[in-house]
């Protein structure tokens, strides 16, 4: 876990892409899901987060 956290604190490409790929996911659940309009309303948001974050990580250094 602390070797995860470092890679964060020092922006290496590894953990961030694991956020970014989180993000994206947690967003294509968010639109699957029927109950909260909220939820459905926020998804799209989250999948752009997620999908730009993954872009601008993959330039970050191993």
């Amino acid at each position: 876990m602390t070797r995860f956290i470092n890679g964060l604190l020092h922006l290496r490409r590894g953990p961030w892409e694991l956020v970014a790929s989180l993000l994206i996911a947690l967003g294509v659940a968010m639109l699957m899901q029927p109950y909260l309009l909220w939820l459905y309303t926020w998804s799209f948001v989250v999948t752009l987060v997620g999908t730009v974050m993954f872009i601008v990580v993959s330039h970050f250094p191993e």
